[in-house]
C-alpha cells in the first residue's frame, strides 16, 4: 500500500519531524510514500501517511541526523525529503552508525545539499544590502534572493547583529521583519517593495574605491566568492567593470611610485573633552558626534563605535548604566541588549515611560575580551570612568535631570565619587551636592547573572529599589 506525505513548508524541520515519525510508528518503508512536497508524488492520490496506524514506538535518532535534517531541508531539490527519511529509515533499523560512512550515496548527497545551503546562508550574510526607507527613521528593507530556502535559518543572525533597527527582509517566497524586540516572518514579496537606492549608497561606493586593491585582483576567485547573480543588488557592484579594467593602469603607477619610508606610528591627534564655557554650549548631538572622536583611553581601538545617551533633552530623569554591551556597541545605542530588555520590563511594571527618560553609560565604549568569536564583557577600570567624566558632567549639565538613578557600582563611583559601597547603601535616595536627587542600585546585567532560583527574587528587591522613583518626581514637582 502507497502512503502520501506531506510537509508544510517544505523547510520545516518541525513538519518533516512530524511526518517522519508517523511514517516510522507506521512502519512504513520508504519506497511507499509519495512525498508532496515541492511538487513531488505520485499520479494517484494515496491516503495521508499521519493517518497510518502505529505498529511500534518512534526510534530515537542520533542527535546529529538531526542538524544535518534543518539543514538539507533548507534545500531545494525536491527529493530532499525522500531522501532524509530513507537516512532515517536506516538509522532506525540497524545502520546506527550510518552518518559515519562518508562514503555511502545517501550520506554523500545529503552532506552535498547540507554545504549548498551553508554556502548559501553565508552568502546572504554577506550580500544582503538593506536601504533606509525614506521619509521613516531608523526603518530598512533590503531584497535578497537567496538559492535555497534560508531565510528562517539567517534571519535570527540579522537580529542579533541589526538589533537597534528596524528592518526587514524581503524575499521571492517570504519576508523577515524585526521590530526591535520580535523577528516575525510572512509571505514574500517582490523586487519594488524595497526602496530601490538610499543616500548612504554613494559614500558606500567612494569607501569601497578606495579600499579597492588592483594589485590584488583575481577576477575568477571574485566571482566565485562574489557570484554575478548577486551584483544587481550590491551597490559597488557598478563600480567593478570600471575598477576592473582599470586596475592595469594603477597597478603599474603604484609600481613606478617613488618608495615611501612607512611611519613607526600613525600619530592620532588628541580630542579635547567637551568645553565647560557655556557660551559655546555645544549641543547633545554636537557632543554625541565629538564622542565618536574620543582617544583618552585605550577603549576606543577594539570598539565600534561610542555609545552616547539618548533621550529628550528635558528629561527628568537621567539613568547611567555602567558601560555598553554587545549589542549596544555594534548599534549606537544604549540598553538595547538583554540587560535593556530587562530595564524595559522593569518600567513597565512601575508605568514609566522609557521615551521619557534619559538614558546614558559612565563609560562610553565596550570593554571586552575575546573567547573565540565571542566578546565578553569586562569591568571597566576607574581611569575608564575618569576619561569619560566630562562627557557624563557634559550630559548632565545639558539635561539637568531632577534625578539620576545609577545602575551598577561603576555608575555609583561615577556619580558618588570613591568609597561608595553600592550593597549598603543600594535602594536609599540622596542629594547630591547641587540638589539632585540620586539613587543607586543594581545593574540589570548582575540580576541576569544570578543562579535561575534565585533571579525572580533578585528581580523583585531591584523593582523595590527602583519603585520610589514616581514619589521622589512628584515631590520634586511640588517643591517646584
Amino acid at each position: 500500500m502507497r502512503w502520501s506525505a506531506a510537509v508544510a513548508p517544505g523547510w520545516s524541520f518541525d513538519a518533516f519531524r512530524d511526518v517522519a515519525r508517523a511514517a516510522l510508528r507506521a512502519d512504513i518503508a520508504p519506497e511507499h510514500l509519495d512525498w508532496q512536497a515541492g511538487g513531488q508524488g505520485g499520479l494517484l492520490a494515496a491516503p495521508d501517511v499521519q493517518a497510518a496506524p502505529a505498529v511500534r514506538e518512534a526510534p530515537r535518532v542520533p542527535a546529529a541526523f538531526v542538524g544535518l535534517a534543518g539543514c538539507v531541508l533548507c534545500h531545494r531539490d525536491p527529493a530532499r525529503h525522500a531522501l532524509l527519511y530513507r537516512l532515517l529509515w536506516r538509522l532506525a533499523n540497524g545502520e546506527r552508525h550510518l552518518l559515519s560512512v562518508p562514503t555511502d550515496a545517501d550520506v554523500r548527497q545529503a552532506m552535498q545539499w547540507a554545504q549548498d545551503v551553508r554556502r548559501d546562508s553565508h552568502k546572504m550574510k554577506a550580500f544582503v544590502r538593506f536601504r533606509e526607507v525614506p521619509g521613516e527613521r531608523d526603518r530598512f528593507i533590503a531584497w535578497f534572493e537567496p538559492a535555497h530556502h534560508i531565510l528562517e535559518r539567517v534571519a535570527p543572525f540579522f537580529a542579533r547583529r541589526f538589533a537597534g533597527m528596524r528592518w526587514a527582509i524581503l524575499t521571492p517566497e517570504a519576508s523577515a521583519l524585526w521590530d526591535g524586540e520580535v523577528l516575525r516572518f510572512g509571505p514574500g514579496g517582490a523586487p519594488g517593495d524595497a526602496p530601490a537606492e538610499d543616500a548612504g549608497e554613494d559614500l558606500w561606493r567612494t569607501y569601497y574605491a578606495h579600499i579597492f586593491n588592483p594589485a590584488r585582483l583575481n577576477p575568477r576567485m571574485m566571482r566565485q566568492e562574489m557570484p554575478s547573480r548577486y551584483w544587481r543588488h550590491l551597490p559597488e557592484a557598478q563600480l567593478l567593470p570600471t575598477l576592473i579594467q582599470g586596475a592595469g593602469a594603477r597597478v603599474r603607477a603604484m609600481a613606478e611610485r617613488a618608495p615611501v619610508a612607512p611611519r613607526r606610528r600613525i600619530p592620532v591627534p588628541a580630542v579635547q573633552p567637551p568645553a565647560t564655557d557655556t557660551s559655546r554650549n555645544p549641543s547633545l548631538a554636537a557632543l554625541r558626534r565629538a564622542a565618536q572622536g574620543c582617544r583618552a583611553c585605550p577603549l576606543w581601538e577594539p570598539a565600534t563605535q561610542a555609545v552616547f545617551g539618548e533621550g529628550p533633552v528635558d528629561a527628568r530623569v537621567l539613568v547611567l548604566g555602567e558601560q555598553p554591551g554587545d549589542m549596544e556597541d555594534l548599534s549606537g545605542r544604549p540598553f538595547v541588549g538583554p540587560a535593556g530588555k530587562l530595564l524595559d520590563r522593569a518600567l513597565a511594571e512601575l508605568g514609566i515611560d522609557r521615551a521619557q527618560l534619559y538614558l546614558t553609560n559612565a563609560v562610553k565604549h565596550f570593554r571586552f575580551e575575546r573567547r573565540g568569536k565571542l566578546r565578553l564583557h569586562r569591568n571597566p577600570e576607574p581611569s575608564h570612568v575618569q576619561a569619560c567624566r566630562s562627557w557624563l558632567a557634559a550630559e548632565i549639565e545639558r539635561v539637568r535631570p531632577q534625578a539620576i538613578v545609577c545602575l551598577g557600582a561603576t555608575a555609583a563611583l561615577a556619580v558618588f565619587g570613591a568609597g561608595f559601597r553600592l550593597m549598603e547603601r543600594r535602594g536609599a535616595w540622596e542629594r547630591l551636592h547641587d540638589g539632585t536627587w540620586a539613587l543607586a542600585t543594581v545593574h540589570p546585567a548582575w540580576i541576569l547573572r544570578q543562579p535561575p532560583h534565585l533571579h525572580e527574587e533578585a528581580y523583585r528587591h531591584w523593582l523595590d529599589d527602583l519603585r520610589g522613583l514616581d514619589e521622589v518626581l512628584q515631590r520634586q514637582s511640588r517643591d517646584a
